[in-house]
């Protein structure tokens, strides 16, 4: 699942690059170029992205579940 998720994103990438750089005119072999690699690269780093963002994520929960059962136990003393 992973790889068919990192193939489409690296499609899609290489496709608007492609669309934004107007690959039909001037040196098109070289944008070509670009937008493969591109998306090459989009395809191959997604998974790092997304799971730094989870981690993130998840941390910021943990630290949310803390503070409150802080609260409560001060609320509790109080």
């Amino acid at each position: 699942m992973q790889r068919v998720i990192g193939i489409v994103l690296g499609a899609v990438v290489t496709y608007l690059i492609l669309l934004l750089m107007d690959a039909t005119s001037g040196e098109a072999t070289i944008r070509y170029g670009l937008a493969v690699v591109i998306g090459a690269v989009v395809s191959l780093l997604w998974p790092w992205v997304i799971g730094f963002f989870l981690v993130r994520r998840a941390k910021q929960r943990r630290e949310n579940q803390i503070d409150k059962e802080v609260d409560k136990r001060m609320s509790e003393k109080g």
